[in-house]
């Protein structure tokens, strides 16, 4: 199970550990259908071995408003992608082609052992 993360301090802290690790963030709302429909699917993407490498978190908005805040979300769900603690992909919508692809595209720029 992917854990939720729900305050601003929290946040802060996971990514300042994370070194040189991909985390992939959903800001979502329980309540929100478009959040339920995607979430199966990404919670079998954290829990695909090629990801095993990678840290895969949740903000709910409605509990974690100042992390919403400060990530600037605007639509529901939305996924972020960062390293060393800087953002460095985004994308929005309940698209679960568009997810995969994502999450394959940023692993082999930024998961590949040839990185330098």
């Amino acid at each position: 199970m992917i854990p939720f993360v729900e305050n601003l301090a929290d946040f802060d802290r996971i990514l300042s550990l994370q070194d040189n690790k991909l985390v992939v963030v959903e800001f979502t709302a329980r309540y929100y259908p478009n959040c339920q429909t995607i979430e199966p699917l990404y919670e079998a993407l954290a829990e695909d071995p090629e990801n095993k490498d990678m840290i895969f978190l949740k903000v709910d908005v409605n509990n974690g408003d100042e992390v919403a805040e400060k990530c600037r979300i605007k639509a529901l769900p939305t996924f972020q992608f960062y390293i060393d603690e800087k953002k460095v992909d985004e994308f929005s919508g309940a698209n679960g082609l568009r997810l995969r692809d994502k999450i394959e595209r940023v692993r082999e720029i930024y998961c590949s052992p040839f990185q330098i």
